[in-house]
């Protein structure tokens, strides 16, 4: 599906903006995700996380849609989006590359949460594209290193018996391990039905392989190339922050300089957790 500019107004619900979107895009995909593009200013792009769709910057767009110019995404694979060939993660991040450059956005800002947040980290460091600013929120530069005991990017290979078996899984499986999965990720029950519902959404070979390719990548020794401002928001839950100041030090401490806020009594999902936190500390990063 095609995206477009300038095709909202921040008057309109969130969610009339992006069927509006989607429909006058409807005729061509060009892009490995799908946008909807709200309010005028500086151009904001959001970057959901790993199965999430552009529904989960819904409070955000509002909120910044006064001041800037939201992109926010759903990518490939995700949220009824068309899935797209692999490998999946270097497709999306070529897909930004080229949606920033052929809709000439200048001085851009990204706030990527997770997946997104990595992939944030990832465009900046090439060092190539008109992004002046970069907000990370819980996410790494190597999330196999924090998951995979004596990590190597190389072992990370798409032929393993975990994704056989994930793809062979049948839907009851599958919903069990998505409730696994979604039990730690937020403290709000109310926010886990629709959590749960983005990952049994989800294209199983893309929710397979795309992990995987999340987990490949391993970005600690480019973060010296960055030469932006990075705001990290890290969430405590559950085990403290003094696991979590840890996990990011050790993470991030090839990137010269970065500022790194934590959001108390908040999992992994601090825009649900945290809301009024996330969004003045935020808009605050951005100023």
């Amino acid at each position: 599906m095609k995206a477009k500019r300038h095709i909202t107004t921040r008057t309109l619900p969130f969610a009339i903006i992006v069927l509006l979107t989607f429909s006058m895009g409807a005729k061509a995909q060009e892009y490995p995700f799908e946008v909807a593009v709200t309010g005028q200013g500086k151009p904001v792009l959001l970057l959901p996380g790993f199965t999430c769709t552009m529904q989960v910057w819904e409070e955000t767009v509002e909120r910044l849609s006064d001041n800037y110019q939201c992109h926010a995404f759903t990518f490939a694979g995700f949220g009824g989006v068309e899935p797209v060939a692999f490998p999946w993660l270097p497709k999306i991040k070529e897909g930004l590359t080229q949606y920033i450059q052929k809709n000439k956005l200048q001085d851009c800002a990204i706030i990527g949460h997770s997946l997104g947040g990595t992939l944030g980290l990832w465009l900046v460091a090439e060092g190539n594209l008109p992004i002046d600013q970069l907000i990370v929120v819980d996410a790494l530069p190597a999330t196999g290193a924090l998951m995979i005991p004596n990590y190597k990017s190389e072992h990370m290979v798409y032929d393993s018996p975990y994704n056989k078996s994930t793809l062979a899984m049948d839907q009851d499986g599958f919903e069990a391990m998505a409730n696994q999965f979604v039990a730690a990720m937020t403290l709000e029950e109310e926010r886990k039905p629709q959590l749960k519902e983005w990952i049994l959404q989800a294209d199983r070979e893309t929710y397979v392989y795309g992990y995987t390719d999340l987990l490949k990548l391993d970005l600690r020794e480019d973060l010296a190339k960055i030469q932006v401002p990075v705001t990290i928001l890290a969430a405590t839950h559950p085990y403290g922050k003094e696991m979590a100041t840890h996990t990011y030090q050790a993470q991030y401490k090839n990137l010269k300089g970065y500022t790194l806020k934590f959001a108390e009594e908040s999992a992994h999902f601090i825009m649900y957790d945290q809301p009024e936190w996330f969004l003045n500390t935020v808009a605050s990063a951005l100023k």
